[in-house]
C-alpha cells in the first residue's frame, strides 16, 4: 500500500493518557517530575474524571500528562484497568480537521472505534483509532475547538 501523507495533522503529541484507579494517589509523581497540575474535569460521555498536568516549562504546546480515573464500572478506563492494570492507555495526536482525518484513516485501511467525533475534554473533539490496526497502540485524535 502506498504511503500517503495528509496535512490534517500537526504531527504533535497532544497528551499521553494514563489510566489510574485514583487521581490523588497517582499525582505526586508528576509533580515531583516538574509537571504542574492544571485542572480537573469530568467527562460523563467517556465515563472518566481527568486530571491534567502541563510541563513546568510553561509551553502550552508541549505534550501533557492526562490521568484518567473511571467514574464507574461501565467506563472504558475501568475495563482497561481490569484487563491491563494501571498505565499508559492512549497516545493522543493533535489534528486540525478530525472528520477528514477519520475519513483518510478509514480509506487507508485503519479501523476506527469512533467513525464520528465525540466530545472530549475542554470542549475538544476526539476519536479513537483501534489498536488492532495500529500495532497495539490506542491512538486518540484530538481537535481543539475555541469553545469549551
Amino acid at each position: 500500500m502506498p504511503r500517503v501523507v495528509f496535512e490534517m495533522s500537526s504531527g504533535r503529541i497532544d497528551h499521553i493518557g494514563i489510566a489510574t484507579s485514583n487521581l490523588d494517589s497517582n499525582s505526586h509523581l508528576w509533580e515531583i517530575l516538574g509537571f504542574r497540575h492544571n485542572k480537573d474535569e469530568i467527562n460523563e460521555e467517556q465515563g472518566v474524571k481527568i486530571r491534567f498536568f502541563e510541563s513546568g516549562i510553561g509551553d502550552s504546546k508541549l505534550p501533557k500528562i492526562e490521568l484518567l480515573e473511571p467514574l464507574n464500572e461501565g467506563s472504558p478506563i475501568h475495563r482497561f484497568i481490569s484487563r491491563n492494570g494501571e498505565g499508559i492507555q492512549q497516545l493522543a495526536i493533535e489534528v486540525n480537521d478530525i472528520e477528514s482525518m477519520i475519513s483518510n484513516l478509514i480509506s487507508s485501511g485503519f479501523t476506527m472505534i469512533n467513525k464520528t467525533p465525540q466530545k472530549g475534554a475542554s470542549g475538544s473533539l476526539i476519536a479513537f483509532v483501534h489498536p488492532k490496526s495500529t500495532g497495539g497502540i490506542l491512538i486518540e485524535l484530538v481537535e481543539h475547538t475555541d469553545s469549551p
